[in-house]
């Protein structure tokens, strides 16, 4: 399996206190009034002026509205727009627009739905415009807008690729009983890398890997789906493939775990490296796992199950109590909801023996499972939102390699039998990401299904934004 090189709210809470820190006494009535005592009230904070809007060349400004007609080249719409651009300030306003949207995407943060739990960080253009202007360098300001990492700039050449190919009419729609010439033709538009006389069906397998599928050679149904995807869908997903890109930090932790949710794989990465990867089972379409950025920082081994009330009232207190004690559910009393379920620690539990535990606001983590079949399979999205592991022991073995005394110990903590929980030596960082659209190492576009749709509700939205931008951009021409 290849590994697939990708590419925390911090919420501070001031403490409030009385007007200019003034101490409130209680005034007894007939008591002798205190002396006044003189107050000096800090000056006032005078806002700091925005900067004035830069003043452009002509070379500048014809460089910019050149810019601004490329931005189907960075997957801001699926059209190309060469209208006429703007000129003077509102030329300016509409490149501020546009550098905002490339560096932190354009969607609107206000827009993501609860579970794009990744927020990008901040930023003002104009700063460095201003700079970039002053300095005549706006070429190198534009290239610094966009994510540097390999895999966003992958994305950019697999967009320029399928709209070419969608300006040059796209692919013919196969069936079972298309001529073996028609699918060879069909495969070579995405696929270069195919040999003079190779047989059929190792181009065919070669497809199958791109899309995550069983790579049996043969054109079954799940294949010809794939490839009767119109290229205008691939071209949304790439785009938005490039947006979540967009709203990751321009530097990631170089060690961390990173989890695909659409391909179900997860990766470790050492010195910025990719180490290690497994197959995973992430959240079922009705079950999403969540998008999301946190630090795991201990690991439980032996973990008991205290089962989420949602799930208890859907599949498990339909059983009935008897039908649930005999399968080694205990049912505890809570002050709170009056009763819960809880799986105990053991070979049969839900967590397995292991569990990855990380801050969220979804209740989701890494873990265990005794349930195995799923990791053999190509269809890998089952879980409740969180993630089960096809090696656990190994990722916990690696978390904790630099502590003496739990390096190489994992095993033998499990064998106690005894729930506890090991705090790492260094928080590891977690990033839950959903990708559906990557570069192989020789630049071939792969392809995952869309399970939760996601790919084209962000489509919809970064093209009604640039539509947005665009309307307004043409209303403030001078």
């Amino acid at each position: 399996m290849s590994n697939i090189a990708l590419a925390g709210l911090t919420l501070a809470l001031l403490p409030l206190t009385s007007p200019a820190g003034a101490e409130l006494k209680l005034q007894l009535p007939g008591a002798t009034p205190p002396p006044a005592v003189s107050t000096t009230l800090p000056p006032p904070v005078v806002p700091t002026a925005p900067l004035p809007l830069p003043k452009l060349s002509a070379s500048q400004a014809k460089f910019l509205a050149n810019w601004l007609a490329e931005a189907s080249d960075q997957g801001l719409t699926a059209t190309s727009t060469k209208d006429v651009a703007p000129s003077g300030d509102a030329l300016v306003r509409a490149v501020l627009d546009r550098a905002m949207a490339l560096y932190r995407g354009r969607v609107d943060t206000a827009d993501f739905l609860e579970v794009w739990a990744i927020r990008p960080a901040a930023y003002d253009p104009l700063p460095g415009l201003t700079q970039a202007v002053a300095a005549d360098r706006l070429p190198q300001w534009v290239a610094g807008l966009t994510p540097r990492y390999a895999g966003y700039v992958a994305l950019e050449a697999g967009l320029a690729n399928y709209e070419a190919i969608r300006d040059a009419g796209g692919w013919p729609q196969l069936s079972a009983s298309s001529d073996p010439s028609a699918v060879r033709a069909r495969l070579a538009i995405e696929d270069k890398t195919g040999k003079p006389g190779e047989p059929l069906v190792e181009a065919v397998q070669r497809a199958q890997r791109r899309y995550g599928l069983n790579p049996t050679g043969q054109l079954d149904a799940r294949t010809l789906a794939a490839l009767n995807v119109p290229v205008r869908e691939r071209i949304a997903a790439i785009m938005a493939n490039m947006e979540r890109w967009r709203w990751l930090p321009r530097s990631l932790p170089v060690n961390r775990v990173q989890v695909n949710i659409a391909a179900a794989v997860l990766t470790v990465f050492e010195g910025d490296a990719p180490v290690k990867s497994m197959r995973a089972v992430t959240g079922s379409p009705s079950n999403a796992t969540p998008m999301l950025v946190s630090n795991i920082h201990s690991i439980v081994v032996n973990p008991p199950w205290n089962v989420p009330a949602s799930i208890a009232k859907r599949e498990l207190w339909p059983k009935g109590r008897k039908t649930l004690i005999r399968q080694g559910y205990k049912i505890v009393g809570t002050p709170e909801t009056g009763e819960r379920i809880v799986q105990p620690a053991g070979p049969n539990s839900a967590l397995g023996r292991l569990k990855f535990d990380f801050n969220n606001p979804f209740a989701v983590y890494l873990h265990d499972t005794p349930a195995r079949a799923k990791f053999s399979s190509y269809d890998r999205l089952a879980s409740h939102g969180c993630v089960r592991l096809e090696k656990p022991i190994p990722l916990a073995e690696l978390m904790v390699q630099n502590d003496p005394a739990l390096a190489g110990q994992i095993q033998t903590l499990i064998d106690t039998g005894k729930t506890q929980r090991e705090q790492l030596p260094q928080q590891v960082a977690v990033y839950l990401l959903y990708w559906t659209a990557f570069a192989s190492a020789n630049g071939t576009m792969n392809f995952r299904a869309d399970p939760y749709g996601w790919d084209k509700l962000l489509a919809e939205k970064i093209e009604a934004s640039s539509r947005r931008a665009a309307t307004i951009a043409i209303a403030s021409k001078d």
